[in-house]
């Protein structure tokens, strides 16, 4: 094209409404091109402000069940120093080995407590005292207690 040519040449498309640089466009340039749509910004805070409370939500449940199980820890702790109590002020004609399972009972007759050698399944139909625990001494000196009698929440009579 000579120079004349390029100078008779009209074009019909305004300058104003061209561009050198058509990818920077915010929307398509031209029939071929991708679409492009404007983000719905409230939506996509939305799902944002929803993933955050999830995962939130998420941490709270966790740090509630380790709660939770420190909570069944120190009572476990409680009922092992409330029985550790009980049997070193109850009555016992022997003396207790290590490793060794132990009943403690309650004597309905005189208030006292009892520690023996023989399980609640080894008197018989009859029991003459209030089964409270079955226990074994730990290397400690503490009491575990291996199992509470059926309806005893609190270990102390």
């Amino acid at each position: 094209m000579s120079e004349q040519e390029k100078n008779d040449f009209f074009n019909p498309i305004h300058k104003d409404k061209t561009t050198e640089t058509p990818g920077l466009l915010p929307y398509a340039h031209h029939v071929g091109s991708a679409i492009i749509r404007p983000l719905d910004k409230g939506r996509t805070k939305g799902l944002a402000m929803k993933a955050m409370y999830q995962q939130t939500g998420n941490q709270l449940n966790q740090i509630k069940e380790q709660v939770e199980t420190l909570i069944r820890q120190a009572q476990a702790i409680h009922d092992r120093i409330e029985i550790s109590e009980l049997i070193y002020k109850a009555e016992c004609g022997f003396k207790p080995v290590i490793n060794q399972a132990y009943c403690l009972y309650y004597k309905e007759e005189n208030a006292t407590h009892l520690l023996s050698m023989v399980s609640p399944e080894e008197w018989g139909k009859n029991l003459p005292y209030v089964f409270i625990a079955e226990v074994c001494l730990l290397a400690d000196h503490t009491w575990d207690v291996l199992r509470k009698a059926d309806g005893i929440n609190k270990i102390e009579i």
